[in-house]
């Protein structure tokens, strides 16, 4: 790591001097600092781990994929919604193209299933004709407009009331949260520095650096990219630059039992709205139904509660498309928030004002989809501001790969097993997790350090129980391979600990 020689204004040096009266300061220096550890930021990070650079990725959470990367509907959408000549509809092409190399690279599920934009009038017709016009100005290969009987053989259990479809056979879906822990795992191989668990309070840009300032922790860098999600704004602002801002938009989704089987085998759309794509239904690469969301604008930007009136507007949605699917199958409900900015397009571009500042905000949806071409395109305006990129001899392309246990054959269990028994102990009984998996995620670069992570990782914790069975022996795995006291083990880091106290 890099020591720095800049000197910090007057104000820095104050500011410095007052915070070490409690704690010591450490300046580093980097060449670029991202902010945000979502997928967009975690996928810049990985791009830019390919060159000879000296790079931090900075999340507030104790975690990546805290944000909207945990919470959205897993969808890589084939790219004929957004208009055409925006980022959005270049950037959604091309990330849908990118993201089957990248799935493999990473060792993540990635699935092309198809979507089906479903049509119950004349209206809804014309408004599949204009998104179907709009696929073809966008480079959309493939699509087609289907008729009733097509779609219905295509999809047995859809409404009987429908008229047509819009079908896009390039669509997918991947795990938001696998992808964003995967990109920053070989992000971490590659030599990225992550660090979590620091808001940026203030950037000062300063003799051609910035000076970022989490807390009592100080670090320098040539440049900042801004991926921070529903707080891009705020970030934007710290440098002077208020021309957007970001709106939170909350959207409620319910899952169902992997029991229920394959009521669908395609990513089913209601008609487009004015705040969105609609209410969906769709397989997860886990095997589970996943419908939502709606979308409602509010004011806190932290505010992913669920409603009565939500989970409701949702079933009703999601029961226009598919009238089969039992309720009593649910197993859990969530909320995420979009990042809508007050612009109708991603803000992906360098400060016209400060030198070394790139926005990478409002990137609502397809922002999954688009976010591995977001990387190459961050990287390209980093390229045009004046950053040398000289690829590295020595680059891990691909992530170490990941043993799930409930995918492999009977000969691989009892060879897995000989190697480490660990993997003969099964904690997740819904989901078939082993003690080897949590073992191996809470050791990989970037380690899951609480029971959160471990579920996003391994799944320990995602089925139908929802924890109830597995929850006391992933605690006692993080507390003996992290060796702390099981009471300080946390659901999602800072006070959220699992146990208030000592068991006997």
């Amino acid at each position: 790591m890099k020591h720095g020689h800049y000197k910090p204004s007057v104000l820095m040096w104050l500011f410095c001097f007052f915070n070490t009266l409690s704690r010591e300061v450490f300046y580093m220096e980097y060449d670029a600092a991202i902010i945000g550890a979502g997928v967009v930021g975690s996928l810049i990070g990985r791009e830019l781990s390919k060159y000879d650079l000296n790079v931090c990725l900075i999340e507030k959470a104790e975690d990546v994929a805290m944000g909207s990367s945990k919470a959205n509907s897993a969808v890589i959408h084939a790219g004929y919604d957004a208009n055409p000549g925006s980022l959005k509809a270049m950037l959604n092409v091309r990330g849908n193209m990118l993201m089957e190399k990248l799935a493999r690279e990473l060792d993540v599920p990635f699935k092309r299933i198809g979507s089906l934009v479903l049509a119950f009038n004349e209206k809804d017709m014309l408004q599949l004709e204009k998104l179907y016009q709009k696929g073809i100005k966008n480079h959309v290969p493939d699509i087609e407009i289907l008729s009733r009987r097509r779609v219905l053989e295509m999809e047995p259990q859809l409404s009987r009331k429908i008229t047509g479809a819009l079908y896009a056979p390039t669509a997918g879906i991947v795990s938001p949260y696998d992808l964003t822990v995967g990109a920053v795992e070989n992000a971490a191989e590659n030599g990225i520095e992550l660090i979590l668990g620091k808001k940026v309070l203030d950037i000062k840009p300063y003799k051609g650096k910035f000076t970022i300032i989490m807390g009592t922790d100080v670090i320098y860098s040539r440049y900042v990219i801004n991926a921070a999600g529903v707080y891009a704004d705020l970030i934007s602002a710290m440098v002077g630059e208020t021309e957007f801002s970001i709106i939170p938009r909350r959207g409620e989704y319910m899952l169902f039992d992997k029991k229920i089987g394959n009521i669908v085998s395609s990513i089913i759309f209601n008609t487009p709205s004015a705040t969105g794509k609609g209410i969906l239904a769709t397989p997860t690469v886990d095997g589970n139904l996943l419908i939502g969301p709606n979308a409602h604008d509010i004011k806190d930007k932290n505010d992913v509660s669920t409603t009565a009136e939500g989970m409701q507007e949702v079933l009703e949605g999601a029961g226009k498309l598919i009238p089969a699917f039992n309720q009593r199958e649910i197993i859990t409900s969530f909320a995420g928030i979009r990042a809508a900015p007050s612009t109708e397009d991603f803000i992906i571009k360098a400060s016209q004002t400060t030198k070394g500042f790139v926005n990478a905000g409002g990137i609502e949806s397809p922002g999954l989809s688009a976010a591995p071409a977001i990387a190459e395109y961050v990287r390209d305006i980093l390229i045009s501001e004046g950053l040398t990129l000289n690829k590295k001899k020595n680059y891990y392309l691909v992530r170490r790969p990941v043993i799930r246990f409930r995918e492999i054959n009977d000969n691989q269990k009892v060879r897995i097993i000989k190697e480490d028994p660990r993997y003969g102990n099964i904690i997740c009984r819904c989901e078939k997790v082993t003690e080897g998996e949590i073992v191996d995620c809470i050791h990989r670069p970037a380690g899951a350090r609480n029971s959160d992570a471990v579920k996003r990782r391994t799944r320990a914790g995602m089925g139908r129980c929802q924890g109830g069975f597995c929850m006391p022996g992933v605690v006692g795995i993080l507390a003996r391979e992290l060796d702390i006291p099981a009471d300080k083990v946390t659901k999602f880091g800072g006070n959220s600990r699992l146990l208030l106290r000592k068991t006997k």
